[in-house]
């Protein structure tokens, strides 16, 4: 039989009835878990769930965190404000923050671009739109399957068309080598902005 952990509090909210049975509304339920995680990777795997997944509202659970008492809210506040720049997964809020070393402007988060005709071209995890550079962060998994990898390659087409650079990294890198990654990320800015330059110069 599990363990059973009881709480204090002074905020008593309306339970959620599931089959009969009382149950804490799903917002109060994610943030008195992550209270419980002294460890980043568990809160921004249950964060992100809960917003892709569960469909909450990030600012739901801000409120949420804002209300309720200060104990372990650190690293649940530090996940969420990743989650309102626009990230969608664990991946994402790990690129926001190998982006943070870098220095470099903040790019557009799942900022779905298009050509001077309206035709879709792509929605890179990051673009740094000052100098036309696209930060894709793609699963070797999920990309390289027949039908995926033919995508990839179309959009990256789209992506030459239109002269946007594009930066490719493997998720798994944001943690492993997130100093490479960050060092990869400002070479391939400067490059962008470099050719930005020449062609300004030509015109």
């Amino acid at each position: 039989m599990g363990s059973v952990t009881v709480e204090r509090t002074t905020r008593m909210l309306r339970p959620v009835v599931v089959d009969g049975m009382p149950m804490a509304p799903l917002v109060r339920a994610v943030l008195d878990e992550c209270r419980r995680f002294s460890a980043h990777d568990p809160v921004r795997a249950l964060l992100t769930e809960a917003v892709q997944r569960g469909r909450l509202n990030p600012e739901a659970l801000i409120r949420e965190l804002e209300a309720g008492s200060d104990r372990g809210s650190a690293l649940p506040r530090e996940v969420l404000r990743d989650v309102l720049r626009g990230a969608r997964s664990v991946a994402e809020v790990d690129a926001m923050a190998v982006w943070r070393r870098t220095g470099l402007p903040e790019p557009l988060w799942n900022h779905e671009l298009r050509d001077a005709s309206g035709r879709y071209i792509g929605t890179p995890d990051g673009y740094f739109k000052k100098v036309r550079l696209a930060w894709e962060v793609d699963s070797y998994d999920f990309h390289f399957a027949r039908e995926q990898y033919a995508g990839t390659l179309e959009r990256n087409s789209r992506y030459a068309a239109e002269g946007i650079l594009v930066l490719q990294t493997l998720p798994s890198r944001l943690r492993s080598e997130p100093g490479k990654v960050a060092a990869e990320l400002v070479a391939a800015y400067n490059a962008a902005n470099s050719q930005n330059v020449l062609e300004l110069n030509r015109g």
